[in-house]
């Protein structure tokens, strides 16, 4: 092992996104931040900058990287669509629309996603061009969904294949009142929470005639490593368990079984971890991976997480895994550079985070 508030469905035109790009389209800004090598933002504000484009060059064949893919997803346990099970995912893409990722980079990333019935897709950035090129390399029967920019001009985004999943009525962000922001608060944290840095995004599907879920994306605040970062940051944790567990309580909901998916920044999957406990405090359930490895390039971190509540989901449950592609991509530059030189590859390229998933019967 190598260890080291818009909703808008895609409609398959392609054209109209290209045109978007070109000189003097809504993205021309956007595009001309991504040649300079910096970060642009709508809001005036200097938002964290893409990764560096990495100042060599490496070229491959989609077609072998992709036999390589599909040979570690068997290894990984990643079972083929059918009837019977729900195959659902979250993906962190660094800097989708921002980083300056080739035809066939999006290629590789559709081919992963394509394994999958419902992805939910994080770090989106203000140009969307992009995910809408991969979701047309995946087939007219797959739909998008995104949210509005937030924090760090990012959108969330579901992609989800038509003859698999039905959209339902719900779709919309996880927002706290302001005559509620004081019920979030965790012993030991003093700071206010004032609401989220990017409003959790979620969306209501059924799945054959007898399941549905209220699906909820979540890219919670990073900020540091320090004391106050940290306590945002499970704040922001608390509030969407909190809501979650109303939710499931409230006789009015639209759909009592929620899902929890997402970038939750977790360092680490464990009781002392305080994310994790805030995470957990009102009944969530984090279930045990079937691949023991850390969800980012170095396996030493815990970010990306699904959870669910004691019930139908937990008893539709089968397994749950993480997708390490960068154990078999670019072989060939794994041996011919620095392990340094191939993460920064990997991160500009594909991502700094692992897919995650899951196996539901359904």
């Amino acid at each position: 092992m190598r260890t080291a508030a818009v909703n808008r469905e895609w409609t398959g035109s392609i054209a109209k996104a290209t045109r978007l790009r070109q000189a003097g389209g809504r993205n021309a800004p956007f595009d001309a931040a991504c040649a300079a090598g910096v970060a642009f933002s709508s809001y005036g504000r200097n938002d964290m900058p893409p990764f560096p484009k990495p100042r060599f060059a490496f070229d491959y064949f989609v077609k072998e990287e992709v036999a390589e893919l599909r040979k570690h997803r068997t290894r990984r346990g990643i079972p083929p669509k059918g009837n019977g099970r729900l195959l659902v995912a979250t993906w962190n893409i660094a800097n989708l629309g921002l980083q300056q990722r080739r035809e066939q980079d999006h290629r590789i990333l559709a081919e992963i996603l394509e394994w999958f019935d419902l992805i939910a897709i994080q770090e989106v950035r203000e140009n969307f061009a992009p995910l809408e090129d991969i979701c047309r390399l995946l087939g007219r029967h797959y739909r998008l969904l995104l949210s509005d920019t937030a924090g760090n001009d990012e959108r969330m985004a579901f992609l989800y294949d038509t003859r698999r999943c039905t959209l339902l009525e719900m779709v919309g962000e996880v927002s706290i009142p302001p005559s509620d922001l004081r019920a979030i608060k965790l012993p030991g944290v003093a700071q206010a929470f004032t609401g989220f840095d990017r409003n959790p995004y979620l969306a209501a599907f059924e799945v054959g005639e007898a399941n549905s879920f209220l699906v909820v994306n979540v890219h919670l605040y990073y900020g540091s490593a320090r004391k106050r970062d940290m306590d945002r940051r499970a704040l922001e944790t608390f509030a969407v368990a909190r809501w979650a567990d109303q939710q499931r309580r409230s006789r009015f909901s639209f759909c009592r079984e929620v899902i929890a998916l997402g970038d939750f920044n977790m360092p680490k999957r464990e009781a002392s971890d305080p994310i994790f406990r805030a995470l957990t405090s009102k009944g969530l359930e984090l279930p045990a991976h079937t691949t023991e490895v850390g969800s980012n390039l170095a396996s030493d971190k815990h970010y990306d997480q699904i959870a669910f509540f004691p019930g139908q989901t937990k008893n539709c449950f089968k397994q749950m895994g993480v997708f390490d592609f960068d154990e078999v991509l670019f072989k060939e530059l794994w041996e011919s550079r620095t392990k340094k030189e191939y993460d920064a590859y990997i991160r500009y390229y594909i991502s700094d985070h692992r897919l995650l998933w899951m196996e539901l019967r359904v």
